[in-house]
């Protein structure tokens, strides 16, 4: 019996099935835009926070 010949192609078929770095970073990105997004939506609300109480300070200094 002779043992099969692996071609090149197979070969780089068989490392590109098993390399998993372009999923890892892929994971890693949705996980930064995800906390990103979280960011943001924190932010704006205390923007919106911020804004009504200084707003809030303004009309209490004005009617002083």
């Amino acid at each position: 019996m002779t043992s099969p010949v692996i071609s090149p192609m197979t070969k780089l078929f068989t490392t590109f099935i098993s390399d998993e770095s372009g999923a890892t970073a892929i994971e890693y990105g949705l996980i930064a835009a995800l906390i990103a997004v979280g960011i943001i939506a924190a932010a704006r609300s205390l923007g919106t926070q911020v804004s009504s109480t200084f707003s809030n300070v303004a009309t209490s200094m004005q009617n002083a």
